[in-house]
């Protein structure tokens, strides 16, 4: 009788300590997602960046004037790939009033080749410690942030597709924002090839 009181208490102590240890677990991931304020209807994060001839750019102000779309970004093969199609987007909604900034990972050197190289339109900064992912609350790479004007997030689209679907989409969303036609970015870039 004694070995089944005490297995039985034992047991009891484990499915408690288990029970608090998963509402603990629950708990701080729950308290993460609430602490998270860079989500779509937010306010965008108060951001300042210096580009490449040190010029700070603000993207408070850049969204009193219109639209913002910021890419956190990187030069890997699969970002490369998709850069086309941003840059795409870029060229076709800039004159409707889209603002474009890439900040990417590498060193200022190696963006710098980069950007000669790809012909890069849209405005773009360097940050190697990654503090932008950190204020704008991610740690996908590459992420796009469509700020409406006045500074309200509209999107979010985190992940690397060089297909050019994610582009698309943005584009969608972006044509909604101006209030005119999409411009379909995958079927642009593959008449320019």
């Amino acid at each position: 009788m004694r070995w089944f009181l005490r297995n039985t208490l034992a047991l009891a102590v484990l499915t408690i300590t288990v029970g608090l240890q998963a509402a603990d677990s629950k708990t701080e991931t729950k308290a993460e997602e609430e602490k998270k304020t860079v989500v779509i209807g937010a306010q965008a994060p108060d951001f300042k960046i210096q580009d490449s001839q040190g010029k700070v750019i603000d993207l408070a102000q850049l969204t009193e004037q219109g639209p913002v779309l910021v890419r956190l970004t990187c030069g890997c093969a699969g970002c490369d790939k998709e850069l086309t199609y941003f840059q795409t987007l870029h060229d076709e909604y800039v004159g409707q009033g889209l603002t474009s900034l890439a900040i990417f990972r590498e060193p200022d050197k190696k963006v710098e080749t980069y950007v000669k190289q790809k012909k890069l339109k849209m405005l773009y900064a360097v940050d190697t410690k990654g503090t932008s992912w950190n204020i704008f609350q991610t740690k996908v790479m590459p992420t796009n942030f469509l700020i409406e004007k006045g500074g309200k997030i509209r999107s979010i689209a985190a992940g690397c597709d060089p297909s050019g679907l994610l582009a698309n989409k943005v584009s969608e969303k972006v044509a909604e924002l101006l209030k005119t036609e999409q411009v379909d970015v995958q079927q642009k870039v593959a008449e320019k090839k």
